[in-house]
């Protein structure tokens, strides 16, 4: 069973990487799932002013009050024991890549339409909220990744943008990202993750490998 989902993350996501590795990093990632003790849920987390027009965040400038995830997650148990879930799936990512930002984002109906909201991450603050839009993935990668499904690997984000690529620099330390989606049993779109590293060339076979395990994974656990 776990070879036909990896079999068709991979064709929809139109990923050219080796099942049998992600495979193998699946049952590792469910092995310490079994194994670890949850880690508490944030629910509120510092966020960055936003620059002109919202399209990127203001590096190194954050908003006076907190981003409430209560504010569209309900916090009963059910939810709360979900999002614990997709911290320590984060917390594996970090421990087994030191990748320098991981955040998982779902795809939420809001009062301002539909956007991807900010579950759960590590590293410094980010933006809460994505518009879903085609006028928003003209300048986000994951945005962009969201609405084609399609996973995208950068290992040189300076070549990315002068090629033309989407994306918005907020980091200028980042030189490496991979943004892949999330999907259901019927391969819709429900969510990203995204990964950013401050070295070139960091998304390796392997690093990919768990990148996708966790992607198979983390549908079970969105709220």
């Amino acid at each position: 069973m776990d070879g036909q989902m990896i079999s068709s993350y991979l064709n929809v996501a139109q990923l050219d990487l080796d099942p049998q590795l992600i495979a193998k990093e699946l049952e590792l990632l469910e092995q310490y799932i079994a194994s670890s003790q949850l880690p508490s849920v944030r629910w509120e987390y510092q966020i960055p002013e936003l620059g002109e027009g919202g399209a990127c965040s203001l590096f190194g400038y954050l908003q006076d009050e907190p981003f409430k995830l209560s504010d569209y997650v309900a916090t009963h148990s059910q939810n709360e024991h979900k999002l614990a879930n997709l911290q320590n799936i984060v917390n594996y990512i970090q421990q087994q890549t030191q990748v320098d930002w991981y955040g998982i984002y779902q795809a939420t109906d809001t009062s301002e339409g539909a956007q991807l909201l900010k579950l759960a991450y590590h590293g410094a603050p980010s933006r809460p909220l994505f518009p879903l839009t085609e006028a928003f993935a003209a300048g986000s990668n994951n945005v962009q990744v969201a609405l084609s499904k399609q996973g995208r690997v950068i290992n040189n984000v300076e070549n990315y943008l002068a090629s033309g690529g989407e994306y918005y620099t907020c980091d200028p330390k980042v030189k490496s990202e991979t943004c892949l989606p999330l999907f259901n049993t019927q391969n819709e779109c429900v969510g990203i993750v995204d990964a950013e590293a401050f070295n070139n060339d960091f998304f390796d076979s392997r690093t990919l490998a768990i990148l996708v395990a966790c992607c198979i994974k983390i549908p079970h656990f969105l709220v």
